[in-house]
């Protein structure tokens, strides 16, 4: 290897480093914080914490009801999840795989969505789930969850589709399986990647969200997990200890689901993208 080829690899690993070291830098201020007392916190926010305090968590698990509201945003999850991989991949493997004008259009129709910001529509989501009572209820905000996420899925799906042979199709169009029994069997399991891709992206997504559970929730019973962090916030008091203890029971579950299948998301991205 030439001075100069080891020179730019230098620098480039240098550089990401430096970026890696940035963007975990929050994440090591909110951890070494979340063990100090307030008063410690603001003494010094950058020094490691003389003494761990463990009861910032307890307080935390107790004040954000860490059960009630993970469950909470378990439901959520679920219900988003589960309709965007039904209705995405169906139809992206149905947009796929038919040509024509009217599919070319429908697709058009669902990449054009996705340029459409939320805070445009977010008021007028709101009537229609309060007239249509999904407004304050889990289930309804996990079916909102679905509209709105549904147009990425399908972009995804519908590239990826493009990679499968056709024969497969066929054969078990001979062998006798209807459109459903060709999609569910032969199709589907072979969607397992971008399946896991956008399964996994759009947890992170509706696990952090804030806003949309903001309007739609209105009892706390049914409060997600980020917006039961929101009420340690007080309007003249902040409890900083207890606040980024809360950030970390928030963070650790997305950061181990991240974590074991990034591989999967990846790929599923890479693949979908350049397959479309």
């Amino acid at each position: 290897m030439s001075t100069s080829r080891r020179l730019s690899s230098t620098i480039i690993l240098v550089i990401l480093i430096l970026g890696a070291l940035l963007a975990l830098f929050p994440i090591y201020m909110a951890v070494i914080n979340s063990f100090k007392t307030q008063g410690e916190m603001f003494s010094n926010i950058l020094s490691l914490p003389t003494q761990l305090h463990f009861e910032n968590y307890q307080q935390a698990f107790q004040k954000i009801r860490l059960l009630d509201s993970i469950k909470n945003s378990l439901i959520v999850s679920v219900i988003g999840i589960g309709g965007i991989l039904l209705f995405a991949s169906m139809a992206g493997y149905k947009l796929s795989r038919t040509s024509g004008r009217l599919s070319n259009f429908i697709f058009t129709l669902f990449v054009a969505s996705m340029l459409v910001p939320f805070h445009s529509i977010m008021i007028s989501l709101s009537r229609v789930a309060k007239n249509l009572h999904m407004q304050g209820s889990t289930y309804g905000l996990g079916l909102i969850y679905i509209g709105l996420g549904i147009n990425m899925a399908v972009f995804l799906y519908h590239g990826f589709v493009k990679g499968i042979p056709r024969e497969l199709e066929e054969s078990a169009h001979m062998d006798g399986c209807g459109e459903f029994q060709t999609f569910f069997k032969i199709i589907f399991p072979l969607l397992l990647p971008i399946t896991v891709t956008v399964g996994i992206l759009d947890f992170l997504w509706i696990w952090n969200d804030f806003l949309l559970p903001l309007l739609m929730l209105t009892d706390v019973k049914n409060y997600t997990l980020i917006l039961s962090t929101n009420m340690l916030f007080g309007m003249y008091n902040k409890e900083w200890s207890l606040i980024l203890a809360s950030l970390v029971l928030t963070a650790i579950p997305v950061v181990i689901i991240y974590a074991f299948f990034q591989r999967f998301i990846m790929e599923g991205i890479t693949e979908g993208a350049v397959k479309g």
